[in-house]
């Protein structure tokens, strides 16, 4: 069985094709955020004609996903999404069978299945690159809530009356803590940031405050964080630790577990392809 997995965020789109669970073929390239969707479409039907054929497709999109409506709500990031009927546009360019969910729930089922939350349920998955999502991973699968935006932690307030986020909201944990405005409020990269012991001990007091919220209302065995900022390893996961250690209810017992992402780059690609498996042929 073939399938076709793509995963498309805000800085960069990545496709890959499984043959069963094995990965075949990989790309990955920058997102061009000018040419908004209208780019992104065509080179994704270029990329799906050139590698045809396959039997099925899964898609993690960088936004909020309407999964019972199978359509994308929006993107903050990049232009021309709003209620686009993304699966309907896939299934008929690459005449198969698709599925689609926001990226962050199709990542906590990457690493859930794949990666370091093999084994770990209930599990909460975040994606903090870009922007910031989370998705929850149960026993019975995704948990998505009542109207598929459970997990959007990106938006909870941390800072009341803080900079104003790309939502219209202030102080969001998105606004405070994503590689997109770490870049513009710092005028450095994320990844050159997370080099700076001063500059992390600061920012792992606002990570802390998103992550609590988190581990106070889903009591998960384990957090999981992907994304392009996770790829700093000790270097921000250690004193993150510290910092949750400290923050965290002196009268709660919960556990404090939390680890990057086993797949890096791939945590979505792997999700698209659990979530392709569910899609009866």
């Amino acid at each position: 069985m073939l399938t076709l997995a793509l995963d498309i965020g805000g800085t960069k789109f990545s496709a890959a094709l499984f043959d069963d669970n094995r990965m075949i073929r990989r790309h990955s390239q920058a997102t061009d955020r000018e040419g908004g969707m209208e780019w992104m479409l065509a080179q994704l039907a270029a990329l799906g004609q050139s590698w045809q054929p396959f039997d099925r497709c899964g898609i993690g999109f960088g936004g909020p996903v309407l999964f019972d409506q199978q359509r994308v709500a929006l993107s903050t990031h990049v232009g021309g999404w709003s209620d686009f009927d993304f699966t309907a546009w896939a299934a008929s360019q690459f005449g198969v069978p698709t599925v689609m969910d926001n990226d962050a729930n199709v990542g906590a089922m990457g690493e859930g299945v794949h990666g370091a939350g093999r084994g770990c349920r209930p599990l909460f998955y975040m994606t903090l690159s870009t922007g910031i999502g989370g998705g929850i991973l149960g026993e019975h699968g995704v948990w998505r809530g009542a109207d598929s935006y459970a997990g959007e932690l990106g938006h909870l307030t941390i800072h009341p009356g803080g900079p104003e986020c790309l939502c219209g909201a202030r102080g969001c944990f998105e606004r405070m803590c994503c590689g997109l405005w770490l870049e513009r409020d710092h005028g450095q990269s994320a990844k050159q940031l997370m080099t700076q012991p001063e500059f992390v001990s600061r920012y792992v007091v606002d990570l802390t405050l998103g992550l609590k919220a988190a581990l106070m209302i889903l009591n998960p065995a384990r957090i999981v964080i992907g994304g392009g900022i996770s790829k700093a390893g000790d270097a921000l996961f250690v004193p993150l630790r510290q910092e949750l250690a400290r923050q965290m209810t002196s009268w709660s017992r919960a556990r404090v577990d939390v680890v990057p992402a086993q797949l890096g780059d791939d945590s979505v690609l792997y999700g698209a392809l659990e979530l392709a498996k569910e899609i009866t042929l």
